[in-house]
This record gives structure tokens, C-alpha cells and sequence, in this order.
């Protein structure tokens, strides 16, 4: 391989090891300051024991997430050094700001959360669990920023043979942000809203602490419940957006060739990328992707041969993440609507709480997939329509980046086999039977 499939490789493996931790640090610091509120309002013990026991999985969760995002901004100056050099006014800039206006305010906050238990109020010390929850919140919302601008660049000149920043304000208020951050905190929410009740499903079959794992089953699936029809929602006005703006990814999402009103979508189809055609299309829907992508069944959609080979995304691996995702959203409203139903006798459906349980790593999946597509499908460039990807990569040797990628994928196995390990102790052992 060469370096710049090593340096694609190596990015890729460390950002999805690293957002196996951030959906569910996000989801969960609300989730927990909930729980934290819901205690201080009632005076009941029960929810004291949920905030301990929910914030123990928040805090080895964050401290994963922390350990395995600092490597991956390093990429930009090991790996992608020419992307820094061309973009780093901006780029850098909005990094800059995560790290000192979010991220640094949340460590301090989560650190007062952890020792303030006997020196701040009940009161005083749920709301900072609610500031923490909300530094995390903007925390992300400026990391999607950054990655939105690479999406839909916008406020900048390239000046100087170099991408310069001319207007802020357009850059953090890109439509295509806003709307990206939506669907992003959206489905860490039901990511985090499926941990809990996956956990509690468990407990609940064993018959341990009904009270408690009920109580946390039932918060978790009013957020799953919210936030999964959200997702959905939000996703129809997000693949209008993407229409306009990378009208190639909507081709390359429904493998859709030839340019033509009524575009139909697949339930299922297999490109055939060579031949610029599908093998297999299974059940087509009649101008399904034209109301989808323009409101209108008569709208025409431009298929993939309407722009050059060479700035075509890879279409299998996107059509593939499209559908798993779009697959296992519809799954989880489903999953989330049925508990909503039979909320109060979650007990007498033991088939549903064991789908629950071994429904943890779906929306794991569903994440990962959701950003495949949206990292493949901007391919090749990365900045969409400023600067392609293999312009973008480092002057490195091959053997450099041979090595480097081995030593992250040994490194983060070893941290993703600890971390995971300390999860699934904490969750199988289960609460602390009292609290002070």
C-alpha cells in the first residue's frame, strides 16, 4: 500500500476506535445529571445509587475518549501536514477553540463532579453534573463544525496559495453544521439511551434490584424514544441538504447511475463500479429518492456518470453504510416504541429485554456507519471541491506509515480490550447496595 492509503487506513482506525467512547460520553452525561436532578427533587436513595453507578460507566468511558482523541488531532501534523499547511487557518482555529473553550472546561468541571460529593450541596453539585453535560455538548459541536466546513467550505478565500479565513460567523452558523450537529448528538443520545437499557435488560432477566434497573430502563427509553424518531426526522431535511450540496454522495448512497426524474430507491442493490451499473436491484421504489432528495416525485436526481470517474466516491462501501444505517434507525424506533407501550410491565416480555440487551452494539454500529458515509462519501476530496485528498497527505515513507499503523492499531486493541473490560465488570456487577 502506499502512504497515502496507510495514512487513510491509520485515520480511519484511530476515529472509529475513538468515537466507540464520545456518543456515549455525550448521551450519558445527561442521562446521568437526569438521574443526579431526579434525586435532589425526590430526596430517593434509588436515584443517588443510578447517578454513582451510571457515572462510574461516564467517567471510564471519558477517560477512554480523552486518551484516544489526543492522538488522533496529532494526525494532522504526522499525516496529513500539506491539509494543515493549506487549511490550518480555519481548521486550526476552530480546534483551537474546542480545546479551550470546551474541552478544558469540561475536565475541570468533571473534576469538581468527582471530589465535590461532601463539599457542595446536593443541589449545587447536579448542576454541575448539567454544566459537565453541556461542555461535552460543545465539546462536539465545534469538533462537527470543523468537520461540516470540510463538507461545505464556506467563509474563506484561498489566498497566498493557502485557504484563508475571511468570515467566521458563516463558518460556526454553515447550515450544513447545524444540521449535521443534530443528527450527530441525536444519535449518541439513542446510542446512550440503548447502553442503559441494554444493562438494565440484563438485570432485570436475573431479577436483580428490579426498582433501580426499571427506574434507569424507563429514563433511558424516554430519551430513545425522543431521539430516535428525531434522528429520522432530522435525517430526511439532512439528505435534502446533502442533495444540494454533494449531489455524488446522493448518487453514490443509492447507487443510482444514469440521471433521470421518478430516481427510484432500492431496497437493495450491488454496484458494479467498473461497469458503471448494478448487478443486483431488489425491490426499486418509483421516484422514492426524487421526494427524498428534492421533495417531489418528478424531480430529477443526477446519477454518477454525470461526474468524472475520478471524483466519484466509492460507491459500494457508501451505498453499504447508507442502508445499514438507514436499516437500523428504522430498527430502533421500533425497539423503542414497543418499550414505550409496555413500559410498566417490562418484566412479563422477557423475549423484548433480551433483544434490548444484545441490542447494545446496534447503535454502535449505526454511528460508525453514519460516519462512513459521511468521511467516504465526500471522497476524494477533503475539503469538498477545494482539495483532494491525496493532495492533502504527508511527505512520509512508506515503511513510516506501515509502522505507525501497526503501533496504533496494537496500542488502541490493547486500550479497547482494558476499557471495554472495566464496562462490562462494573455493569455485570451492578450498583452498590447503599449510598451515602
Amino acid at each position: 500500500m502506499d502512504v497515502l492509503m496507510l495514512s487513510r487506513l491509520q485515520f480511519a482506525a484511530a476515529t472509529m476506535f475513538h468515537y466507540l467512547f464520545v456518543p456515549l460520553t455525550l448521551g450519558l452525561s445527561i442521562l446521568v445529571a437526569i438521574m443526579e436532578t431526579k434525586y435532589v427533587r425526590t430526596g430517593d436513595k434509588v436515584y443517588l445509587r443510578m447517578t454513582k453507578f451510571w457515572g462510574k460507566m461516564f467517567l471510564i468511558n471519558f477517560a477512554l475518549g480523552v486518551v484516544t482523541g489526543i492522538t488522533l488531532e496529532f494526525q494532522f501534523g504526522t499525516n496529513w501536514s500539506r491539509y494543515s499547511a493549506y487549511v490550518g487557518d480555519i481548521f486550526g482555529s476552530i480546534l483551537a477553540i474546542e480545546a479551550t473553550a470546551a474541552f478544558f472546561l469540561e475536565s475541570t468541571l468533571l473534576g469538581v463532579w468527582i471530589f465535590g460529593w461532601k463539599k457542595l450541596s446536593a443541589k449545587a453539585h447536579a448542576t454541575v453534573m448539567w454544566l459537565v453535560a453541556g461542555a461535552s455538548s460543545l465539546s462536539a459541536v465545534w469538533i462537527l463544525i470543523a468537520n461540516s466546513w470540510m463538507q461545505h467550505p464556506v467563509g474563506y478565500v484561498i489566498r497566498n496559495g493557502r485557504a484563508e479565513l475571511t468570515d467566521f460567523f458563516a463558518v460556526v452558523t454553515n447550515e450544513f453544521a447545524i444540521l449535521m450537529i443534530m443528527h450527530t448528538l441525536a444519535g449518541a443520545y439513542v446510542l446512550s439511551s440503548f447502553f442503559v437499557m441494554g444493562i438494565s435488560a440484563y438485570h432485570l432477566l436475573k431479577k436483580t434490584d428490579d426498582e433501580f434497573f426499571t427506574k434507569s430502563f424507563r429514563i433511558a427509553l424516554v430519551m430513545g424514544v425522543i431521539f430516535t424518531i428525531f434522528v429520522a426526522v432530522e435525517g430526511d431535511i439532512h439528505g435534502k441538504d446533502v442533495t444540494q450540496k454533494q449531489p455524488a454522495k446522493l448518487a453514490a448512497m443509492e447507487s443510482l447511475w444514469e440521471t433521470q426524474t421518478h430516481a427510484p430507491v432500492y431496497m437493495f442493490a450491488w454496484p458494479d463500479e467498473e461497469n458503471e451499473r448494478n448487478v443486483i436491484e431488489i425491490m426499486p421504489i418509483p421516484g422514492l429518492l426524487s421526494l427524498l432528495g428534492h421533495g417531489s416525485f418528478d424531480a430529477e436526481v443526477q446519477g454518477l456518470k454525470d461526474f468524472p470517474k475520478d471524483e466519484r466516491p466509492p460507491v459500494l462501501i457508501v451505498s453499504m453504510a447508507f442502508k445499514g444505517m438507514v436499516g437500523l434507525g428504522t430498527l430502533f424506533i421500533f425497539l423503542t416504541l414497543f418499550g414505550l407501550w409496555k413500559r410498566d410491565k417490562l418484566q412479563e416480555y422477557p423475549l423484548y429485554l433480551k433483544i434490548m440487551m444484545f441490542a447494545i452494539p446496534l447503535p454502535y454500529i449505526a454511528n460508525e456507519l453514519g460516519w462512513v458515509l459521511t468521511e467516504v462519501g465526500r471522497q476524494p476530496w477533503i475539503v469538498y471541491g477545494v482539495m483532494k485528498t491525496s493532495d492533502a497527505v504527508s511527505p512520509i515513507l512508506q515503511s513510516q506509515g506501515a509502522i505507525s499503523l501497526t503501533a496504533f492499531i496494537l496500542i488502541y486493541g490493547l486500550l479497547g480490550a482494558v476499557g471495554f473490560y472495566l464496562i462490562y465488570t462494573a455493569a455485570k456487577k451492578g450498583p452498590e447496595k447503599t449510598e451515602a
